[in-house]
């Protein structure tokens, strides 16, 4: 009768504090006599009843180190497995890994049948870096797998999870899956260990010797993929795979993603249009087949799919309906696109879709609308109230109305003084408003904040340099900028038209080249012609400027250029 009363409690224990912390159950209570032969003969004096409950209670009130301690001694005292696993689980709950590995080396030698036991005791020594111990007990697991040894090969690389020597680990599977190399589960698992050690070459190795064994394996054909540098050799492994087994989901939802990698979107598109044939209502195959829509141009089918993902409760239905919004306004549609905007109602789309309902209503002449709307606009955190700011002076700008777009900028940096961004669009915008003084004033601020900010270096020496003031120090400002960034096209404009204003053409014509070869930008084209054009080149100069002209047409500053010299 005792020794069916600790059967009771110990099981009972199992199913509160246990099951309260999320560990599983121990083994059924002993009802019938089977059970109970199998338990060891031990009465249950008062000192066990007494102890027992100290450990729960102490488990209860959240009391781990009394509950381990006490757990620990029953476990040693009744050698019970079921209070021997009861102690591991109360240790791994309270972390104290030494503790946890003592009571599950017990609960190993008082139940060597259990696979749970077994299993628990390798992810203790993995997880405490007892790498031969744990090859010793991996071993006996595998050679007393029987028909699960497959499943448990597979399953390896999960208990080693959390080892942080990898190539330890390696080494380890290696060894004790020597025995086993005819079976495809065994090279699995050496080609995860591989890959997490970061031995490629062998990954590929051991993965293709799995596929060798197991040709039509689905998740060897997607670890192929991935521990193979991406290209065409990717590409056409996976391919390779689905046209010989056509009914692989997840190898062909593979291949899809791939090709979307290499750009390669019509390919892409043309897999998951399969997929869907087949799951006809994955919304996220749904999404795919979407989006690769829109990047081939294909608005029309694009705009069919993503209606049908706003009508399924899509959870990202925010993203399609920011997508039909900009295919609303492609086609022109202005009172549809905002109405699919103004249905973005919070996430990551939300203030990308305030600033386009924005822009919709500057765009059809409706600027003080377009601004109520943005500072009615509510910023979740300061980066969205920059945008907010970022967005009405931009409007302002490409209205024409500087001076107002400088006063927007200006009063969002009585809120946020040092905002780099706003500091930086303010001082551009001081220059052309003719507030050289502000220029200088946050820029050198910026500088002074962030010393690694290479555009405001940039900026302020090109603002000198341009005045042709100070041109000592606009080359230092610009030299320090392009230590920063040495190929960017902007900066090395700047450098050419320095050179230019001290003098020296010949540089300043080779620099502006450079930049115009990295990036054939208006701006660099105007600065670029100018100086063709003042050594005697206009030839050259004539046809810098119709290249730029004919891509950027309405760039006010290649035009004034141009006319300036060839009225």
């Amino acid at each position: 009768m005792k020794q069916r009363l600790l059967a009771f409690l110990v099981c009972a224990a199992c199913g509160g504090l246990a099951n309260a912390h999320g560990t599983d159950a121990i083994a059924e209570a002993a009802d019938g006599p089977a059970a109970t032969d199998r338990l060891p003969k031990q009465e249950l004096s008062p000192q066990l009843l007494h102890q027992f409950l100290v450990a729960e209670f102490a488990g209860h009130r959240g009391q781990f180190g009394l509950a381990v301690s006490a757990y620990r001694d029953l476990a040693k005292a009744t050698r019970d497995p079921r209070v021997a696993r009861r102690a591991t689980e109360i240790a791994l709950h309270a972390r104290q890994y030494d503790a946890a590995l003592e009571t599950t080396r017990l609960w190993v030698e008082l139940d060597d049948a259990s696979p749970q036991a077994s299993q628990t005791f390798a992810s203790l020594l993995a997880a405490t870096g007892r790498i031969d111990e744990l090859a010793v007990q991996v071993s006996k697991m595998l050679a007393t797998a029987g028909p699960d040894l497959g499943s448990m090969l597979l399953r390896l690389n999960r208990v080693f999870a959390r080892s942080p020597d990898k190539r330890a680990v390696q080494k380890l599977i290696g060894g004790v899956t020597e025995p086993y190399l005819g079976i495809a589960e065994a090279h699995f698992a050496r080609a995860i260990a591989a890959f997490e050690a970061q031995d490629l070459s062998m990954a590929r190795h051991e993965i293709e010797r799995a596929l060798s064994l197991r040709p039509n394996w689905e998740q060897a054909a997607i670890v192929r993929a991935q521990v193979m540098p991406r290209g065409p050799e990717m590409i056409e492994g996976l391919r390779s795979f689905v046209a010989d087994n056509p009914a692989a989901r997840e190898a062909r939802l593979a291949y899809a993603r791939a090709l979307v990698g290499e750009k390669r979107y019509e390919e892409a598109r043309r897999e998951f249009v399969v997929i869907l044939k087949e799951h006809p209502d994955n919304p996220d195959v749904i999404y795919a087949v979407a989006v690769l829509s829109l990047q081939l141009n294909d608005a029309g089918l694009a705009e069919g799919h993503l209606k049908r993902l706003v009508e399924m409760g899509y959870a990202e239905a925010d993203s399609a309906r920011l997508y039909l919004g900009q295919i609303a306004e492609e086609k022109q549609q202005w009172d549809d696109a905002l109405q699919w905007y103004a249905q973005v109602r919070s996430g990551e789309q939300f203030m990308a879709a305030q600033m386009r309902m924005a822009g919709i209503l500057a765009r059809t002449g409706r600027i003080e609308e377009a601004r109520r709307q943005l500072q009615g606009t509510r910023a979740g955190n300061p980066r969205e109230r920059t945008q907010l700011v970022l967005g009405e002076a931009q409007l302002l700008r490409e209205a024409g109305r500087l001076a107002d777009a400088f006063h927007v900028l200006e009063n969002g940096l009585v809120i946020q003084p040092n905002q780099p961004e706003l500091l930086y669009e303010a001082a551009l915008m001081a220059e052309k408003i003719g507030r050289v003084e502000v220029l200088e004033r946050n820029l050198r601020l910026l500088i002074q904040l962030n010393p690694g900010h290479a555009h405001a270096h940039n900026a302020l020496g090109y603002s000198l340099a341009d005045r042709g003031e100070r041109l000592d120090e606009a080359q230092q400002l610009i030299d320090r900028a392009l230590q920063l960034q040495p190929d960017d096209p902007f900066i090395l404009d700047s450098k050419g038209w320095l050179l230019f204003r001290r003098g020296d053409t010949a540089a300043a014509i080779a620099v502006l080249k450079k930049a115009y070869g990295l990036r054939a930008d208006p701006e660099i084209a105007a600065h670029l012609g100018e100086v063709l054009w003042v050594t005697g080149e206009r030839d050259e100069a004539s046809r810098t400027w119709a290249e730029a002209l004919k891509a950027s047409p309405a760039n006010e500053v290649l035009a004034t250029t141009i006319k300036r010299f060839k009225p």
